[in-house]
């Protein structure tokens, strides 16, 4: 049935809608971000697929390799062995800061606005200390000549040896990790439950419903656009991680801690352009797709929880 005939069938005159044209002049305010996102991303971008594709001795002395450099990288076993640690700790880092987040979020529901608004405060401030600085604070934190936790790990008699043993790499990175973007996780998650209307807890103390089964089917559901945002943020962050592997033992020991990232920048730092130039086109493939995985699973799932709806006949 068309709109017309739904509004005759019903004795409504169209003219009582006060239908506005589009006003296309809004477009004007976008400009400005496309002009930036143009000259930020789009454009590097294009420049670099293009390097991909050479051998450069310098940009006034290309030559053409054709798929050359993509060929090598995933013909590389190291590829494969750097791309599985990065899955690995992407892993790592979001089964750890996800549920950790909305459980500190769903005790500052319960907290009083003092205690709310110090722990946020105290939580976020990580995320206003620069990358490069991050590697240092901890280095220091965790020396056992100098550190708070070197001395007090020493103390206990626990032997901590990040140089040269991967796991304790691996536990120093995670923490540190954890430590820097788990009050994102929180803002978010808090953000999410705060929007919820009392009314639904209402119900559900009407109902007698447990703390399980309001955090199940009211809390959880009403935080997952958000917590979505937090896991994709996040697993681009830490899928990516460089500053912080390089600085606290340079992806060693013996490769343990040997990411994506660092055999992307081994390759800048040795002058490869062309095969660094493929490599970060790979890396963005993958980091692409994993996101667009990820929004398609989403959108899925809202689509098959949605109510349907009668078509009007």
């Amino acid at each position: 049935m068309s709109i017309e005939a739904f509004f005759r069938d019903r004795r409504i005159p169209l003219q009582s809608f006060d239908m506005k044209p589009y006003d296309l002049r809004a477009w004007f305010l976008v400009l400005p971000a496309l002009v930036i996102v143009t000259f930020v991303g789009i454009l590097p971008l294009i420049a670099v697929t293009n390097y991909s594709f050479q051998d450069l001795f310098s940009l006034n002395n290309p030559y053409w390799v054709g798929v050359d450099w993509y060929r090598n990288i995933v013909t590389s076993e190291r590829f494969y062995a750097s791309l599985g640690r990065s899955f690995l700790f992407s892993a790592i880092v979001l089964s750890i800061q996800v549920p950790l987040g909305i459980g500190i979020a769903l005790l500052l529901q319960r907290s009083s606005q003092v205690i709310v608004s110090t722990v946020l405060v105290l939580i976020t401030v990580p995320l206003v200390v620069p990358w490069n600085m991050i590697p240092v604070i901890w280095l220091n934190f965790i020396n056992p000549n100098a550190g708070l936790a070197g001395k007090m790990l020493a103390w206990l008699g626990i032997g901590f040896d990040y140089k040269f043993n991967a796991l304790h790499t691996w536990i120093v990175l995670v923490v540190m990790d954890t430590w820097h973007w788990l009050g994102l996780v929180v803002v978010l998650a808090y953000a999410g439950i705060s929007s919820i209307p009392a009314a639904y807890y209402q119900a559900a103390a009407i109902d007698a419903a447990s703390q399980w089964q309001v955090f199940r089917f009211i809390q959880l559901p009403k935080m997952k656009t958000v917590l979505s945002m937090a896991v994709l943020l996040r697993f681009m962050d830490s899928f990516m991680i460089y500053i912080e592997a390089f600085r606290i033992n340079a992806g060693g020991p013996d490769s343990a801690t040997a990411f994506l990232s660092l055999d992307l920048g081994e390759e800048i730092l040795s002058f490869n352009y062309g095969p660094s130039a493929a490599r970060s086109i790979v890396y963005f493939l993958i980091v692409l797709t994993v996101a667009w995985t990820f929004k398609a699973a989403m959108s899925a799932g809202a689509t098959a929880t949605a109510p349907t709806e009668e078509p009007i006949t």
